[in-house]
């Protein structure tokens, strides 16, 4: 599902990841701890795409980084979902349309987007709120609806980075169980955090960083 192989990344500064080796499986729910500048971010900007290891490779799926043609990147990251702490959702749209934009820039039809988007919005139960606009939404619903615009394209992988850090205690608790329910449909959830306590309470899988090094 996905793999990385002794991968390496330094920006000119000399922060980045070294010899960074860890594979998440189908459907498996894997933390990856560490505190701010570990490399948290650029494992997660790796893996998306964003950068290409220096040393090593990536295996995603079927298309490894060492092979991989520029033509095929867009194609990649369609099925790799992402969810970020401040949500990045579309404020002049409402819940429908901020999940449907995520097909329609693939130039999905019509009435794939209407089916798919309903079906995504049922699975984080925001179904009832597809016409509101995000700022009448709590920080947890619009959460859900990153999540949801995330699971649109039905990803092989869910990236979550530090999703719960804008979040109360309920809604943090809320949240993790809907990842927890998504890994277990058979999407993989690898989520970024600095907190170890939160992680240790989910018994998940935990990747520990530290300046660039995977710990254990």
């Amino acid at each position: 599902m996905l793999h990385l192989f002794s991968v390496s990344y330094r920006y000119p500064g000399g922060d980045g990841i070294h010899r960074v080796t860890f594979s998440v499986g189908n459907g498996e729910f894997v933390f990856l701890v560490g505190p701010s500048g570990a490399g948290k971010t650029t494992i997660f900007r790796l893996i998306n795409l964003e950068l290409f290891p220096q040393e090593g490779y990536i295996v995603l799926d079927s298309f490894n980084t060492s092979q991989l043609r520029r033509r095929e990147i867009p194609l990649v990251r369609r099925k790799i979902g992402v969810v970020f702490q401040d949500f990045k959702l579309l404020n002049d749209r409402n819940v429908y349309e901020n999940v449907a934009f995520a097909l329609r820039v693939t130039g999905t039809p019509g009435r794939k987007i209407k089916r798919r988007v309903l079906e995504v919005l049922k699975q984080v139960g925001l179904t009832h709120k597809r016409f509101k606009m995000p700022g009448e939404l709590s920080g947890g619903e619009r959460q859900r609806v990153a999540i949801a615009r995330a699971l649109v394209n039905e990803p092989f992988i869910l990236l979550a980075d530090e999703p719960t850090g804008n979040l109360d205690r309920e809604n943090t608790r809320e949240i993790l169980a809907l990842l927890g329910h998504i890994s277990e449909s058979g999407t993989a959830v690898l989520m970024a955090t600095h907190n170890l306590a939160l992680a240790e309470r989910m018994n998940r899988r935990i990747l520990r960083i530290f300046e660039g090094r995977i710990l254990d």
